[in-house]
């Protein structure tokens, strides 16, 4: 299977299945001297770890993070990169792989076991192997990696609409009061009824991540083939279950007059800013020094109680219903998936930038 590293001077590399001894992943293309706190990489783990609350999958995994090779370790316990290749360990302690015996011979709908079958002729059945979102934790630590090198940018995100039900306010502060990272408590109240209900009945629903990063000044990305948008809307596409992809105003622009689209220009006292932000802070693939905005729809958990109709491998029609733990709304832990993704595509074109202008802006 080809097709596992993203990125092109700061490239990262994943290996492993959801229900194998471990994953794991090799981070290329860091500059040496940047330092890395192993306990700030945990936390960004922590955010994505499963089984924090009733609202997510109750499988149990620590996600300790184990760097085995790139870094040097300090008198004081931090650690300093050295340009070479970063290699990351998580081992999986609490698989399950019983709970897909039913199933081991059934493509369940919505799910990759039909595509991976017919592509490899062979299909992991514990846990989608290759497809789950277990894999995702990988991205995490290596965003971690990403967020060290871009040290002037700050990335955040948020879970904006659940269910269909969207969040009003951007009380960015509130992502970090419920189990949503949701920053609209009243949203939050309403998010956490409605899940009840939704994993009392084994179905599940979608969801809505905005991921922002500031900081991030006017130059990085290249016409044509190398766009900033273009790479964020690939990085975000990756992520499992993911179905569309939106920067700054996204689809909403399509609906809009060219007066009202267009972000005026005021000059500063530091050079031109923008009065409005539709553009999501990109620009004919480069960025303009305003926040860069993306948006992605996460679909509904494809794992659910209720009987849907297939197939077998055979060619026998069934109704499957998939049992074991799962997210009944996966776009919860997609939250720091996203922005561990939009830091790698921005540490990329960081180094891209500096590679081919010298980063003069």
């Amino acid at each position: 299977m080809s097709h596992n590293t993203f990125g092109h001077l700061f490239r990262v590399t994943t290996f492993g299945e959801s229900h194998g001894p471990m994953i794991g992943g090799v981070v290329d293309g860091c500059p040496p001297g940047v330092a890395l706190d192993p306990a700030t990489i945990q936390g960004f783990m922590d955010r994505r770890r499963p089984g924090q609350s009733r609202h997510t999958t109750q499988r149990r995994e620590p996600d300790t993070v184990r760097l085995v090779s790139g870094v040097l370790p300090g008198d004081d316990g931090a650690l300093t990169t050295t340009g070479t290749p970063i290699a990351i360990v998580i081992e999986n302690v609490d698989q399950r792989s019983k709970d897909y015996s039913k199933i081991a011979d059934r493509y369940r709908p919505g799910h990759a076991d039909y595509t991976y079958d017919v592509k490899y002729g062979l299909r992991d059945v514990a846990g989608g192997g290759r497809s789950s979102a277990r894999e995702t934790a990988v991205r995490v630590a290596a965003g971690a990696v990403a967020r060290a090198v871009l040290s002037n940018v700050v990335i955040r995100a948020a879970l904006v609409e659940l269910g269909g039900d969207a969040a009003e306010a951007r009380d960015w502060e509130h992502t970090a009061c419920n189990d949503f990272f949701c920053p609209d408590a009243a949203a939050a109240e309403r998010w956490a009824e409605r899940l009840d209900e939704v994993r009392r009945a084994g179905s599940s629903v979608g969801a809505v991540v905005e991921v922002e990063a500031h900081g991030v000044p006017a130059g990085w990305g290249a016409p044509i083939y190398g766009k900033l948008d273009q790479d964020l809307a690939a990085a975000m596409m990756s992520i499992n279950a993911v179905k569309g992809v939106e920067v700054g105003d996204g689809f909403a622009a399509a609906r809009l007059t060219g007066e009202d689209n267009a972000d005026e220009m005021t000059m500063g006292s530091d050079g031109p800013t923008f009065t409005s932000n539709r553009a999501g802070g990109v620009l004919g693939g480069i960025s303009t020094g305003a926040p860069i905005v993306v948006r992605f729809a996460v679909k509904p958990t494809s794992s659910i109680r209720t009987p849907r109709r297939s197939v077998t491998r055979s060619g026998e029609e069934v109704d499957v219903s998939t049992t074991g733990r799962h997210d009944p709304c996966v776009g919860i832990r997609a939250v720091p998936v996203g922005e561990a993704m939009m830091a790698i595509v921005l540490a990329d074109h960081y180094l891209r930038d500096r590679g081919q202008t010298g980063g003069h802006h």
